[in-house]
């Protein structure tokens, strides 16, 4: 009979087991069972699951962690994630959120259909990023307007 896994054995931050304790995980689901031990390797992953099968944290806990392990070495955005629309980019950045509460880290989510000055502001002091591709070249003609 094999053990089962839990996110201890992952040898995330503590700050993060006691976030994902606290938002009541209990066990790792499958996707992040295979996919957090190769990124905290410091691999690429390429994965593939159903909705609701944890696949944020699958990738979040192991960025935050890796973002946490860089903090206060230079500012800037240290992670970012891609989102194919509006919604999942706020779904996204609003659970990396909840896994990072109290860390100290800004995640922010940049998407159209919303005026740019405002994501802006805040983007200067973010760690994390989730964005939406059409909000991603609208912002850099922004900012190569600015500079």
């Amino acid at each position: 009979m094999t053990k089962e896994r839990t996110f201890r054995d992952f040898e995330l931050d503590p700050r993060l087991i006691e976030a994902v304790t606290a938002l009541g995980f209990e066990a790792p689901t499958p996707i992040q069972a295979e996919a957090i031990p190769v990124l905290m390797a410091g691999k690429d992953v390429i994965g593939r699951a159903r909705t609701g099968s944890g696949k944020t944290a699958a990738f979040g806990l192991p960025m935050i962690h890796r973002v946490l392990q860089t903090k206060g070495r230079g500012a800037g955005v240290r992670g970012l994630v891609l989102a194919p629309t509006r919604e999942l980019a706020i779904q996204v950045a609003d659970a990396l959120m909840d896994y990072a509460k109290g860390l100290g880290l800004v995640i922010l989510p940049i998407y159209g259909g919303a005026p740019y000055a405002p994501q802006l502001e805040r983007y200067v002091v973010a760690s994390i990023l989730s964005w939406e591709p059409p909000a991603v070249s609208s912002i850099i003609w922004i900012v190569a307007r600015w500079t």
